[in-house]
């Protein structure tokens, strides 16, 4: 019996709960021989080679499903921007579009606003010409001072023109001038309209008191007018001073502009003889003052000064040959006896 059951039937360990199986012999030793030769080539075929492909395998397996993973998450981070991209792209056409309605609406205002100060300096230019013709008259002059509203006028003459020369192209300046334009036509009359007022002599005194920031703007312009340019404009500004000049109180003001002495010899050597008329006039003024000597300072003895006067004594125009003859007789003499107050006697410009 124990033989029987040691050939043919497997005993389970002790302890076991199943029971006894009973296996073939044949079936025992097929397994034994599949046992070796699975012992003999398992060697062969599992080296060291493929178990390292497999474990390549396996990081290969794991990378692809992190790709994987890392690619829907792109995926997803791709439909959200192209979402936020759609949104500001939306956003941006509507703003191209406000924008477009903007500038349009911009437009519209710039010409509204250019045909409104085309008026309004139409309007300015024919409202100065008529005070530059009313100043004329001595009596309107003396109605102004009495209203009270004379100085109020006098600062916007003084920012009007000094906003002009200010606002010019350099190379404009230098090449020529648009005597028909609305704005010089503006300037003009403020400065005749300022002329007739310093022609007037409650109105020069006024001037010479009241109006220094006026009179030093006048000197500046005309400082900064090169040569040649708007001689009308010029001429009216020297005509201002000349008059302001009668007064003791304006002589001696403008007298003490420490750039008052360069500027007439500036001005003497322009291509207009009215201006040179002018400034030939205008120094001659300065002469007059007893002082002028400790106010224009040694400069009117300079020798050049005397000789680019006496040149314009052979002017072809007659009005500037005279003024040149008596400014260097003026000259002359100031050398001459510096103390001694000089006998011409002047008399103020005409209202124009």
């Amino acid at each position: 019996m124990s033989g029987f059951l040691g050939r043919n039937t497997l005993a389970l360990a002790p302890g076991a709960k199943d029971g006894f199986v009973i296996v073939r012999k044949n079936d025992v030793e097929k397994l034994t021989t599949e046992v070796m030769q699975l012992r003999e080539f398992l060697p062969n075929v599992l080296n060291r080679d493929l178990i390292q492909m497999l474990h390549k395998a396996r990081e290969a397996q794991t990378t692809k499903e992190q790709l994987a993973q890392e690619q829907e998450q792109l995926r997803q981070n791709c439909l959200h921007l192209q979402s936020r991209l759609n949104a500001v792209q939306t956003e941006c056409q509507k703003e191209r579009e406000e924008k477009l309605l903007l500038r349009e609406q911009l437009w519209k205002s710039r010409a509204e606003l250019q045909q409104q100060a085309d008026f309004c300096l139409c309007l300015g230019s024919a409202a100065c010409n008529l005070l530059w013709s009313c100043s004329a008259r001595e009596d309107t002059v003396t109605l102004w001072l009495a209203d009270g509203k004379l100085q109020s006028f006098l600062d916007v003459a003084a920012q009007s023109l000094e906003s002009f020369v200010r606002s010019l192209d350099e190379e404009v300046k230098a090449q020529t001038e648009d005597l028909n334009s609305q704005e010089y036509e503006f300037v003009l009359a403020l400065a005749g309209t300022v002329t007739n007022i310093a022609a007037v002599s409650c109105g020069r005194d006024f001037l010479a008191s009241s109006a220094h920031v006026l009179l030093d703007i006048l000197l500046k312009l005309l400082e900064l007018m090169k040569p040649g340019v708007f001689p009308k404009l010029k001429v009216l500004m020297l005509m201002a001073l000349y008059n302001v000049s009668i007064n003791v109180k304006g002589l001696r003001y403008i007298s003490g502009n420490p750039g008052l002495l360069p500027l007439i010899w500036t001005l003497l050597d322009g291509r207009d003889w009215e201006v040179c008329l002018h400034s030939l006039r205008l120094l001659q003024s300065m002469l007059l003052e007893e002082d002028a000597l400790l106010l224009l300072g040694s400069s009117l003895l300079d020798p050049e000064l005397q000789a680019h006067v006496s040149q314009l004594t052979s002017s072809v125009q007659p009005s500037v040959r005279l003024a040149a003859q008596q400014t260097l007789e003026d000259l002359q003499a100031l050398q001459q006896d510096s103390a001694e107050v000089l006998g011409h006697s002047i008399s103020f410009l005409p209202s124009i």
